[in-house]
């Protein structure tokens, strides 16, 4: 995955060696959803949440849109309900959408 910078790319790469879990770690500031190609600040609270934001911290950049709205169409339009059903493979990581833009003609 191309990041906007080698900090951003650093962050979301970080390993902690006393916690296995991102977000019980102090240290670990950014997270990146590969299937739903979302950054998000971790709010680190005991759960695994964050709050997305728009705008790389420390370059600036703009971030790429959120795929989320178009992850569950397209799950949707499989007739696959997410909370209930088995997601397939390609829909865990961002093979869904690479490849989709990878083709000759996508936008």
């Amino acid at each position: 995955m191309h990041h906007c910078c080698d900090v951003m790319r650093r962050e979301v790469e970080r390993q902690c060696e006393q916690h296995s879990n991102r977000y019980e770690c102090p240290d670990c500031l950014v997270e990146y959803s590969p299937k739903l190609r979302e950054y998000g600040l971790i709010v680190h609270d005991g759960g695994c949440s964050s709050i997305l934001i728009a705008f790389c911290p420390w370059c600036g950049a703009k971030l790429p849109p959120s795929l989320r709205d178009r992850w569950f169409d397209d799950l949707e339009q499989l007739g696959i309900d997410p909370a209930q059903d088995e997601v397939p493979e390609a829909y865990r990581s961002s093979t869904w959408w690479d490849c989709a833009e990878s083709r000759p003609g996508a936008s």
